[in-house]
């Protein structure tokens, strides 16, 4: 049923105890696996007068260090898979999700949640929540720091 599945990688400590997850969906679906990494965009900043070319520069700097962060992150946690497709764009996180799961026809996407609360929730928001509930595709969201009870 799941032969598409995209996993958003933000390249914190939360990516790697997501592998494991990953790998398991897309070994018993025989799926596909997209990895994806947003850089966010930094035009907020020019309201301080930094200059346009500074900022385009340091967003392609950043995408092409993300690129090459994601392609050694991929070889260290995926290379028993088949299929991977590492990806970095640019712009919103929760936006760039599913505007990549529409252009790829994805069938699921796993997210991690990183397990905020309170304050810290309202200052950073969560991605993981505006994509379960913007998604065309049904979206597993894990949070990797739980522990199963016995």
């Amino acid at each position: 049923m799941f032969k598409k599945i995209l996993c958003p990688i933000d390249l914190s400590d939360v990516s790697p105890k997501m592998a494991p997850f990953i790998i398991e969906m897309a070994t018993k679906h025989g799926a596909d696996v997209h990895l994806l990494f947003v850089v966010r965009v930094l035009e907020h900043f020019t309201a301080l007068y930094v200059p346009d070319l500074s900022i385009s520069k340091l967003e392609q700097e950043m995408i092409a260090g993300a690129e090459k962060r994601l392609e050694e992150f991929t070889a260290e946690n995926f290379s028993s898979l088949p299929t991977v497709k590492a990806s970095v764009v640019l712009g919103d996180a929760s936006e760039e999700i599913v505007n990549y799961v529409n252009k790829e026809k994805m069938d699921l996407v796993i997210v991690g949640t990183h397990g905020r609360k309170g304050l810290e929730k309202v200052f950073f928001g969560s991605v993981a929540e505006k994509v379960v509930k913007t998604c065309p595709v049904p979206v597993l969201s894990i949070n990797p720091y739980r522990e199963r009870e016995a």
